[in-house]
């Protein structure tokens, strides 16, 4: 595999709970600033108050009020953040409907977990309250199309695949995108995820296997609470985080800005249990030792790990267990954090929301903090990063993610030298 050719980051876009654009979303992470608000639908017999919601966004500045009614909210923030990611890589959103020869060589890779299930519920409590229901529930209620609303929208003609597969979502698309492209099937990727879960029925089925907070705290901002030992499950969230991907050298002939370099990916799946990690986390270990092996990076190479860090009680305990799994004593001297504390959990969407935190941290020199970290669980014993920004020189950093359904998924991001 020598002569497979590298993967690069020349674009991001990010519509996140604490900051709409990478920008606003680099400054908050790197402050501390959360992104979890009340929430704003009807709490009759919901336990949940809060969660990670996007403000201050404008669907319209990127589709018309009568688009809008056709599709999920997750469609609007994703296509925001691709037009963020496509300015940045020098790649006017308008350009390839003149360019059919470039379109075909630019694909989507979009991942999403709840995908269009809010929108859905919708449709169904308007067709069994009020005979009602839209024409557009199949095509926008159904995962396999929405990778298509960014590929009309963008008029980009290569391949357009919704990778599902709950919260490793976004990770596994990227993954698939740098597959795409390391083996010459395209020379470019928009690749990310996009999700938007927050809905009465999706809240209630999260609280009936107890694995969301339900705990009243007068400020918002404190519910979300990776490795804590007040934890009481994570906070729902939504958002967008979306990339462009390149084969370097495609990238370098066109004077595009290269951000990072995307170097290796692992995936795995304990085959254990629905909802649960298998104990021995074993295969979450191996995964993050095959995205390693894939980038040709030793343990010890790694400054950094951005952890999936949801705030469930086993989650924390285990996903430590298992970083040390991988990395032995050196798990000591690498710091991590959890992005989740400052924006909770945009399930599918997360994975990608932590590459973009990485990448923006690389970029900075300052390793973002985990929030509310106030009483540490002794059986969460690792540097999270837990007293505010660090400054940090970050050459190879480790993304990782954690699945219901037993499903593990890594990536290794590299600061790209020639």
């Amino acid at each position: 595999m020598s002569d497979r050719r590298r993967v690069v980051v020349t674009g991001i876009g990010a519509v996140s709970p604490n900051g709409v654009g990478r920008e606003n979303f680099a400054a908050a992470c790197r402050t501390g600033r959360s992104g979890i608000r009340p929430l704003q639908i009807d709490l009759t017999n919901l336990k949940s108050n809060v969660a990670g919601i996007v403000g201050e966004f404008d669907p319209t500045r990127v589709m018309s009020t009568p688009e809008l009614r056709r599709v999920p909210r997750m469609i609007p923030m994703a296509l925001a953040a691709s037009n963020e990611a496509m300015m940045q890589a020098n790649l006017e959103p308008d350009r390839f409907r003149s360019d059919i020869e470039s379109a075909r060589k630019i694909g989507v890779a979009l991942g999403t977990g709840a995908g269009g299930l809010a929108f859905l519920e919708d449709q169904y409590q308007d067709f069994f309250a009020r005979g009602g229901g839209s024409l557009y529930a199949v095509t926008a209620g159904t995962h396999g199309n929405l990778s298509s609303e960014l590929s009309i929208a963008l008029a980009l003609r290569g391949p357009s695949h919704v990778l599902s597969t709950g919260c490793t979502s976004s990770t596994d698309a990227i993954g698939h995108a740098m597959t795409l492209i390391r083996a010459g099937i395209v020379p470019m990727m928009l690749a990310g995820g996009a999700d938007s879960p927050i809905s009465r029925g999706i809240l209630t089925g999260f609280e009936r296997i107890r694995v969301i907070s339900t705990r009243r705290w007068d400020d918002p901002a404190r519910a979300s609470r990776p490795f804590s030992a007040d934890r009481d499950g994570f906070v729902l969230a939504e958002g967008a985080w979306m990339f462009v991907l390149e084969d370097a050298e495609h990238a370098s002939k066109r004077d595009a800005p290269i951000l990072a370099e995307l170097a290796g990916y692992g995936s795995t799946c304990d085959a254990y249990h629905r909802v649960q990690i298998a104990p021995d986390v074993e295969e979450p270990a191996r995964a993050m030792r095959l995205a390693m092996a894939d980038a040709g990076a030793p343990a010890e190479s790694i400054d950094y790990i951005n952890l999936h860090g949801t705030g469930t009680t086993l989650n924390d305990r285990l996903e430590t267990m298992a970083v040390r799994k991988c990395f032995g004593n050196h798990a000591d001297r690498i710091p991590c954090s959890s992005t989740k504390s400052m924006i909770g959990h945009a399930q599918g969407a997360c994975g990608a929301g932590g590459v973009a935190a990485t990448i923006l941290s690389m970029h900075d020199g300052m390793l973002h903090p985990t929030i509310n970290l106030d009483q540490p669980d002794a059986d969460c014993d690792l540097d999270y990063v837990s007293t505010g920004p660090r400054p940090a020189s970050i050459d190879t950093a480790l993304c990782n993610c954690i699945a219901f359904g037993s499903k593990n998924s890594a990536i290794v991001v590299r600061r790209f030298n020639e």
